[in-house]
């Protein structure tokens, strides 16, 4: 769940829209509702994106640093 908490707070703190993130990471709308909610997680390769698109750390996205820098 910690995915989900913290990949909803990086969405919130960038400012960027979320069709702007399906449109980079070649997702659905629904893929990123269903990241949001905990109901599923990204590939590694959609993981990637995500951490290059909001230039965070895929540790912090996954819990495991508290710090979302690379």
């Amino acid at each position: 769940m910690l995915f989900a908490q913290r990949f909803n707070e990086i969405i919130k703190s960038s400012g960027k829209k979320q069709i702007e993130l399906t449109e980079y990471c070649y997702v659905t709308k629904q893929s990123i509702s269903d990241f949001k909610q905990g109901k599923s997680f990204p590939t590694l390769e959609t993981l990637f994106n995500i951490r290059k698109f909001f230039d965070c750390s895929s540790d912090y996205l996954l819990g495991l640093t508290d710090s979302d820098k690379n």
